[in-house]
């Protein structure tokens, strides 16, 4: 995270250098909006909304060793919700879907942080994936890599590398090692007075459970599909909102691919209410790989803010407070949920 965070930083100061470079006109910013074609931006939203659909069938699938019969309204409201959390909160707003999902199914906390970890693994592979293969295909970007990306590319390749194998081998860890290390876990806190070990064991045990889903060959089937169903919607998404600008229109899908694949690890940083690396790496890859000029890039970064980041937090909004829920009441179950 420090050395995405130091890449992140690297890649605002290429940007702010190529403003003061190229010079930013708002006028052009401006022509670059009336431009647009709002069907297919309306297509990309359907579509972004869409993925939502897409989590909460994957996290029914988490549930299913600790709920067989989970409501697919509650893991979508929750969803929302709780998107709806980090774009208010940032990261920090992350454990507020596990801890509705486990307030409404009436399942432990402790089985849901571990569904959503193993929801992120299968998130981080896939877009690793993905993102290998941006690095691979960079030969056919329009413009082509300067030397000024040069370096940051093979660092951002040694970055993407080294978490994809801690990934994996916390999924194998999980999937194979899961009971060897809860008993390893109750013996090293044998030294606790009686409550607080069986506490502990507790907590360690339904831990153990929300695990059980990287067990079962179906499971893991099921995982795969709808991991790769949530990215090829996300690939979608982006296609449609490029079609919706005559400076993007142009692109192939290889070349969407590839844009989503650097967006994809610019996500790993996340700033309260604005976002996170995804806006500054937009506007980077599309000015220096596919030649976009600086306004339109710009429009595009704004648009892929909106669609794939704010668009959730009317409808996450409108589900909490008919649940009861308003902005104090977020933010207290996003601190109850971080203890």
């Amino acid at each position: 995270m420090v050395v995405a965070l130091a890449l992140a930083v690297i890649l605002a100061a290429l940007l702010a250098w190529r403003w003061r470079e190229l010079g930013f006109e708002w006028s052009e910013f401006a022509a670059a909006f009336r431009q647009l074609h709002w069907g297919w931006v309306g297509l990309s939203a359907i579509l972004a909304l869409l993925t939502y659909l897409g989590r909460a069938l994957r996290w029914q699938v988490l549930l299913h060793p600790v709920r067989p019969r989970s409501s697919l309204w509650n893991l979508l409201s929750a969803t929302a919700i709780g998107f709806t959390a980090i774009v208010l909160f940032g990261r920090a707003g992350e454990p507020v879907r596990p801890y509705l999902v486990a307030v409404k199914e009436r399942v432990s906390f402790s089985s849901q942080i571990a569904a959503w970890l193993i929801e992120r693994i299968y998130d981080l592979l896939t877009a690793l994936l993905i993102f290998g293969f941006a690095l691979s295909q960079l030969e056919h970007a329009a413009a082509g890599v300067g030397p000024a990306l040069e370096w940051v590319l093979r660092a951002g390749g040694w970055v993407a590398a080294a978490t994809g194998a801690v990934s994996l081998g916390l999924l194998v860890a999980f999937t194979f090692l899961s009971d060897p290390m809860c008993r390893r876990l109750r013996d090293a806190l044998a030294f606790l007075p009686e409550t607080h070990r069986a506490k502990a064991d507790r907590i360690a045990a339904a831990f153990a459970q929300g695990l059980e889903s990287t067990r079962k060959a179906r499971h893991v089937v099921l995982l795969v599909l709808y991991s790769l169903l949530e990215w090829a919607l996300i690939i979608l998404c982006y296609a449609a909102l490029f079609k919706a600008a005559p400076a993007t229109s142009g692109l192939t899908v290889r070349e969407v691919v590839i844009f989503v694949g650097f967006v994809a690890f610019g996500g790993l940083i996340q700033i309260p209410g604005i976002g996170g690396g995804v806006q500054v790496v937009a506007v980077v890859v599309l000015t220096e790989l596919f030649g976009v000029g600086l306004e339109a890039s710009t429009t595009l970064a704004l648009l892929i803010w909106i669609i794939t980041f704010v668009v959730i937090v009317p409808i996450g909004l409108v589900l909490a407070f008919h649940e009861g829920l308003n902005f104090a009441r977020l933010r207290k179950l996003e601190q109850e949920a971080a203890l």
